[in-house]
């Protein structure tokens, strides 16, 4: 039985030798016929390609999302841009071919060589940007001596187009190559050096949105640097694009109205919150950015006295004037300090303790009651109003009604304005609030402080019953094939704190300031609608070293609006810098603004709503 396991044993033990020595023969055989294919048949090409070929990842940028108004018109798109780099690795003499493609091309050797001291650090088989968005000229000076410059690399990448500048610069921003300490921040983890990115504007603040996801291909380069095929490629995904709520025929109208006056106009849907138009001239062109400023055009714009980098809508601050006195009615009638019939005598100035107030009509206004003080703007019922009343109630009712803060709309840098109290005076400057600053502070001068968009804001919520929305600019966001991944809703962040009845009263002010012979506005009344407002006059104090002719101490003028009167779809706030009287500047620029609106854009067309008829009255 022994003898008959061990023939077993030995015949499975020489099967399974057999079996091992044939697939080791096999396997060596594959291998020897592997490399006689790869060093007799391929091995001329394969010696090539390892002596002067390598294998490299490049990135390929992503289209930047596009930017357009609520009607879908394209207002920030995307052209080529042919951008030159250069590879150390390839450029054999460095200095020397520097040399040369600024000879070629023409372009300033000094902007390249600082350009590479910028980039030092960069592995040397990564591109270094030395010049992006090159002329026609200079992409054929430097194709055609392609030969002569190892290293030196174009790539096309999108770049940004503002279709309609000027027009809309503050809205949308612009964009500017990436800095340093950029480059360090974790939101820009997936940006290198010569990216552009968004700095100001919807540009900046939907960065996120916008930018998209670089895309590589595996490329086959020959010494020289150049592409010799693409090996693999992994597409860029494309930045989402973002539909704005602005109207950009009303924006083009109103930037048209404002013309070369420094100022500002917004218009809001008072039913949303959402911004029509915002206007702040005077403006700058968005592409210069992109293309390239020089240090004396970039002098130019920030020295300007007229500041045309700021956007006067959200970031300039300026005393409300008489548009404040809308706030100061509201408070008074709810704090009882008036009713509808509450009435003083205006003989066109007030004394208070050793001083005279004047009336800005310095004959006065008669016997005054709230309607007749909103709609002929009567300072001395309103200095009445705030002895009452005193700063503090003041300053919650302004507070209430939204000013004193952002108002949070979906731009960067927004100023909040100030609304002054006893306390804040006291810690500020040191020195306990006297009454008499009351007076100035209840008809929107003194300490006072707003932007146009708060002001919009305000009116906005006055006519449509006293709810405030927060302002929104981005109406909805998609991908590059259409898919809605944001859509915006109206946000309440509050209610006006006044009455039906008492806000009634005010809006009635508002309605007479345009539709009664005696009211402010009465020049810019509307044929066809009702529209409601309230002029402003902010004085300015004190006059600048470089104003010669005296035209920065004019006043600025202010006009708050609304229309139609039952059931507004728009709301506008336009602010002129010096330019006098709300009623005879401001007050027209809006009052066309609604009309065109109203009528749907088409130039000369009246709107046509049901208008409340009003007769005047003499001595109202």
């Amino acid at each position: 039985m022994t003898d008959y396991l061990d023939n077993v044993s030995s015949e499975w033990f020489d099967q399974r030798l057999s079996t091992t020595m044939v697939v080791v023969i096999a396997a060596f055989v594959l291998l020897i016929a592997r490399l006689l294919f790869l060093q007799v048949i391929e091995g001329r090409e394969l010696r090539r390609l390892s002596e002067i070929n390598s294998i490299r990842l490049k990135t390929v940028a992503a289209p930047r999302g596009l930017i357009f108004d609520s009607h879908d018109r394209l207002m920030a798109d995307n052209r080529p841009s042919y951008d030159v780099s250069i590879i150390v690795k390839d450029a054999g003499s460095l200095l020397e071919t520097i040399s040369k493609l600024s000879r070629y091309a023409g372009i300033d050797e000094s902007e390249l060589l600082d350009r590479l001291e910028k980039a030092k650090g960069t592995r040397a088989y990564k591109p270094v940007l030395l010049k992006s968005d090159v002329s026609r000229d200079e992409l054929a000076a430097i194709e055609v001596n392609r030969w002569d410059l190892p290293g030196i690399v174009v790539n096309v990448s999108p770049r940004r187009d503002y279709i309609y500048t000027p027009s809309s610069a503050h809205i949308l921003g612009y964009m500017g190559e990436i800095g340093v300490k950029e480059l360090k921040n974790k939101r820009f983890s997936d940006c290198k050096t010569g990216d552009y990115i968004g700095k100001y504007g919807i540009e900046r603040s939907r960065e996120h949105w916008l930018r998209g996801k670089r895309g590589g291909q595996q490329v086959e380069v020959k010494a020289t640097g150049q592409v010799a095929r693409v090996l693999n490629t992994v597409d860029a995904v494309p930045g989402h694009n973002i539909i704005l709520s602005i109207d950009l025929s009303l924006q083009q109208k109103a930037e048209q109205l404002l013309g070369e006056k420094a100022g500002a106009a917004v218009a809001v849907d008072p039913s949303t919150g959402r911004i029509l138009a915002m206007v702040s001239t005077p403006s700058y062109d968005q592409n210069s950015f992109i293309s390239g400023m020089s240090h004396k055009e970039w002098n130019a714009l920030v020295s300007d006295p007229m500041h045309p980098l700021e956007n006067k809508a959200i970031q300039a601050e300026y005393p409300p004037a008489s548009t404040y006195k809308i706030i100061a009615a509201a408070a008074g009638l709810e704090e009882g300090v008036i009713d509808e019939n509450s009435s003083f005598f205006c003989p066109g100035f007030l004394k208070f303790g050793n001083r005279t107030y004047r009336c800005w009509k310095k004959w006065g206004h008669g016997e005054v009651n709230i309607v007749k003080a909103l709609s002929e703007s009567c300072d001395v019922y309103f200095y009445k109003v705030g002895q009452e009343l005193g700063v503090d109630r003041l300053a919650w009712y302004a507070r209430a009604f939204g000013l004193g803060s952002p108002t949070g709309v979906d731009l960067d840098h927004e100023a909040g304005g100030l609304i002054p109290t006893a306390q804040w005076k006291k810690k500020r400057v040191g020195v306990s609030w006297q009454k008499g600053e009351t007076l100035s502070i209840v008809i929107g001068q003194g300490f006072n402080l707003a932007t146009p968009l708060q002001m919009a804001m305000v009116v906005a919520a006055v006519g449509n019953g006293g709810t405030r929305y927060q302002p929104t600019i981005v109406k909805t966001i998609r991908t590059a094939d259409g898919k809605t991944v944001y859509e915006s809703v109206p946000k309440i962040v509050g209610k006006l704190p006044i009455s039906k009845k008492n806000l009634s009263i005010v809006r009635n002010g508002l309605f007479k300031a345009v539709n009664d012979r005696h009211g402010t506005a009465w020049r810019s009344r509307l044929d066809g609608v009702a529209m409601c407002g309230k002029t402003g006059t902010a004085q300015v104090v004190g006059r600048r070293e470089d104003d010669e002719d005296g035209e920065r101490i004019k006043d600025h003028a202010w006009f708050l609006a609304y229309a139609p009167e039952d059931n507004p779809s728009i709301a506008v706030a336009v602010f002129v810098e010096h330019g006098e009287h709300g009623s005879t500047t401001a007050a027209p620029i809006a009052a066309e603004m609604i009309r065109f609106h109203l009528s749907g854009g088409q130039p000369g067309k009246a709107p046509s709503h049901n208008v409340r008829h009003l007769e005047t009255v003499q001595g109202d």
